[in-house]
């Protein structure tokens, strides 16, 4: 066999070779991306799933009540308790030496401060505290609806609108394996954070109804003196 015809036998054992190690190689990377695929929107699938259970969850829960502790833009702490009657209504009262309490009675939302006798009065929808209490939520197709993370452990949904405050935002936390609301954080349009965290949360409570009446005719005697 001459030198050239040796090379030549080479050649071609070698290409035989190749070719099919090219076809294993481009079937293992049609066959990853078929994979990608299909796993892409079954892992978004899953995670509308846990957003849809969660929303489920927090419609299915009228009425609650816990504790709750706020920590504003300066650091500042407040501590207190809370009840909540959906849709529309929520009472917070602060522990001492705040004299402090908000209410909501699904019209509006009043900021009473004892110690001052004064009262700040705002249209409920136009507060973030709409998001909260209205009466069915859904995050998957509400156009408020910024963003959606759902990790390990928990969900964060945020909410931006313009309210009579300006431009701002809403962040609600959820536990993902309870489905529990944990944590909210109001930031405003000057980028100031308010969070209030909530804890020993209880269901199916009976509240007075007077917990959420609000005082037109007081407000509206201190707003003339």
């Amino acid at each position: 066999m001459t030198q050239r015809s040796s090379q030549a036998a080479r050649v071609k054992a070698v290409t035989s070779n190749v070719r099919p190690a090219f076809g294993l190689f481009s079937l293992w990377f049609v066959l990853m991306l078929a994979l990608a695929t299909m796993i892409q929107p079954a892992r978004a699938q899953t995670n509308g799933q846990v957003v849809q259970d969660i929303a489920a969850s927090l419609n299915g829960m009228r009425t609650m009540g816990g504790d709750f502790v706020q920590f504003g833009p300066n650091g500042e702490k407040a501590e207190g308790v809370f009840a909540l009657d959906r849709p529309g209504k929520i009472h917070f009262r602060y522990d001492s030496p705040s004299k402090i309490q908000i209410m909501s009675d699904g019209k509006s939302v009043v900021i009473h401060d004892r110690a001052l006798q004064t009262w700040d009065l705002w249209p409920l929808s136009k507060t973030p505290l709409r998001f909260l209490l209205s009466d069915k939520v859904d995050f998957l197709n509400d156009s408020k609806v910024n963003d959606i993370k759902v990790e390990a452990d928990i969900v964060t949904v945020t909410m931006v609108e313009e309210s009579m405050f300006g431009k701002g935002r809403v962040t609600l936390l959820f536990d993902r394996a309870s489905k529990e609301l944990r944590q909210w954080t109001v930031t405003d349009a000057q980028g100031l954070d308010t969070t209030v965290t909530v804890y020993n949360l209880k269901g199916g409570m009976d509240w007075n109804k007077e917990l959420f009446k609000i005082p037109y005719g007081r407000i509206a005697i201190s707003e003339r003196q």
